[in-house]
């Protein structure tokens, strides 16, 4: 009895260990497109992703998986919803304060659990509805009260969300039929045609350290998803999904310090409701499952 206790917090304290090195590579990764921000969009989307393209192959091919995979019609949907959301994610991490672009993208559950009721038929329960029109009042607050956040970008970024929420809903509907790195693939595989005919026409030649910071980005970018995953498969998906939030407070952290960006305290309140309707909506479509 006290072997298996033991063995299962080791576990936990893993799958935290590896949730929390995510996070930070995530946050490292917009700290990076940050400092970037005067390199057009698609152009950075290029460089990470034939960064990912060469990683991914250099995996799959050796073992001897079909890169293309089994369900194509959702893989590539995914890699198509996938480019456009961060995409879109890019534009508001480069134009908006820090904090208040990643606070925006973590809508995405919001978006990933109403499209997966026209999607996959599940079910929604009242108080969900309540916290979702709570992350929105979020948002309201963070608009109307922080005149750094234009309706354009902020919309970009609910639009950022809601593609996410797609592409998630699509790696649900390939998870018994693909191998998880086949559909990371995907992305790279549909945003390097793209971004490449799209740099031609708008090529700005990065100098001096602009390398070593799109070389991080992929790195961090790869880094993140990797221990992502480790985590997801060493600790309960609730505990370890709800440490991902920490981005927002590396964000306000990286923006205060490095960018010198302030928020009043309606902004903050703002970007804490934000997080609070999309996590308790996260703990309560979790909590079934680990019963």
């Amino acid at each position: 009895m006290e072997a298996r206790l033991s063995a299962h917090l080791r576990l936990m304290s893993r799958g935290i260990v590896f949730m929390l090195i995510s996070t930070a590579s995530f946050s490292l990764m917009q700290l990076c497109v940050k400092f970037l921000n005067h390199l057009p969009t698609h152009e950075l989307i290029l460089f990470r992703s034939a960064i990912s393209l060469v990683l991914s192959l250099g995996y799959l091919l050796p073992k001897g998986i079909n890169p293309l995979g089994n369900n194509r019609k959702f893989l590539l949907l995914r890699g198509i919803f996938g480019v456009t959301a961060l995409s879109l994610f890019f534009i508001t991490l480069q134009k908006l304060p820090l904090a208040s672009a990643v606070t925006v993208q973590y809508l995405s559950p919001v978006f990933t659990a109403i499209i997966a009721i026209f999607l996959l038929g599940e079910k929604m329960r009242k108080i969900q509805w309540f916290f979702f029109a709570l992350a929105f009042v979020g948002v309201a607050l963070l608009k109307g009260f922080d005149e750094r956040v234009s309706v354009f970008y902020l919309g970009l970024g609910i639009l950022s969300a809601f593609f996410a929420g797609a592409a998630y809903n699509c790696i649900r509907m390939v998870k018994d039929t693909d191998h998880p790195l086949v559909v990371v693939l995907y992305f790279p595989m549909v945003a390097t045609p793209i971004m490449l005919v799209l740099s031609y026409f708008d090529w700005i030649t990065p100098i001096g350290w602009e390398w070593a910071w799109i070389l991080l980005l992929g790195i961090f970018t790869q880094v993140g998803q990797v221990f992502m995953t480790k985590a997801l498969q060493a600790e309960k998906a609730n505990i370890v999904t709800s440490l991902k939030y920490l981005g927002s407070i590396y964000a306000l952290g990286f923006g205060y310090f490095i960018f010198g960006e302030t928020y009043d305290w309606i902004s903050l309140l703002g970007i804490l409701l934000i997080l609070s309707g999309v996590v308790l909506n996260v703990f309560l479509k979790e909590k079934p499952q680990a019963k």
